[in-house]
């Protein structure tokens, strides 16, 4: 069943899906600056991160009460972990070693689509019209920004695998999305998070293990600045508030609401990274905006929060 919008979900939503749109500002800036690879990448922003989804998942261990989970929805939780948190973000720093910041994010951000078709076809979510003319704005907007951003980056030989890489994100993610938004009515928002996120941190482990060595790691306080800035600012923090925000809208609206991901990012790499914005790029961004405005406004009065 869809939820209605609340100015509170609204504005967690928007602030995660903000926060994970620096995650490829960080990325390209360490893979710049060090020699380290996606892999090596990947495992130290987990590493960093794991204090943190261990002393949550310890925090929900022990309050009372709490409904105990069935083997079922224990593979759910791991499954969807890999899925979201290591399976799709392996594939989106690879997809970065080769593509924009800009363009990374505007390739995944077609997950919305995808989740809302699974919800949709799968789930019988019906898409309300408000729902249904943001998904409009925000893909006009999205679908302008790509075809500018096509102009100045396909100098790169790999530029197609780097966008496949994304567009497979993109598709795993979606999948994460929709099994999160009905999961954490069950499990929970703190206990969900940290527990897909703890088998993602596994999953991510064991390919470092099996693929590399740590002595080969390139340490240096340059790369160990950017991980933890990946763990604290764009993987721990957004995951709570994106988990917390599906609890309170649903994932149909919080799907449309991250649209507003790319605009963030574009500016962002425009400033940090020197990626130029081209006039596409800047009308794809005003009819992203006037999506993610519609759903705020709508908000109004769906709610008095």
């Amino acid at each position: 069943m869809d939820k209605k919008i609340t100015l509170t979900g609204f504005f967690i939503t928007l602030t995660g899906a903000i926060l994970f749109s620096t995650k490829a500002i960080f990325v390209k800036l360490a893979f710049q600056s060090t020699q380290v690879d996606a892999v090596t990448l990947l495992t130290l922003r987990m590493l960093f991160a794991l204090p943190f989804y261990l002393f949550a998942a310890w925090l929900v261990s022990k309050k009372e009460n709490q409904v105990r989970l069935t083997k079922k929805e224990w593979v759910y939780i791991v499954g969807l972990g890999i899925l979201g948190y290591y399976l799709s973000s392996l594939f989106d720093f690879i997809g970065l070693q080769y593509v924009s910041a800009g363009l990374e994010r505007l390739i995944l951000f077609l997950y919305p689509t995808f989740a809302i078709l699974i919800n949709t076809f799968f789930f019988h979510s019906k898409l309300s019209r408000i729902q249904l003319l943001s998904l409009v704005l925000t893909y006009l907007g999205i679908g302008i920004a790509y075809f500018g951003e096509l102009q100045i980056d396909t100098s790169n030989p790999k530029f197609f695998f780097g966008s496949l890489m994304i567009f497979l994100c993109a598709i795993t993610y979606s999948f994460y999305l929709v099994g999160t938004g009905r999961m954490v009515q069950r499990v929970g928002v703190t206990r969900y998070t940290a527990y897909a996120m703890l088998a993602a941190t596994a999953g991510i482990f064991i390919n470092f293990i099996l693929t590399h060595t740590i002595q080969a790691i390139p340490y240096s306080l340059t790369l160990t600045g950017y991980a933890i800035a990946l763990a604290l600012v764009a993987t721990v923090l957004p995951s709570f508030l994106m988990s917390n925000g599906m609890k309170r809208i649903g994932s149909n609206n919080v799907s449309i609401i991250t649209s507003i991901g790319p605009v963030s990012t574009i500016i962002q790499a425009h400033f940090f990274l020197g990626e130029k914005i081209m006039a596409a790029q800047v009308l794809g961004t005003t009819l992203v905006i006037a999506g993610v405005i519609l759903i705020g406004w709508h908000s109004k009065y769906t709610s008095g929060n």
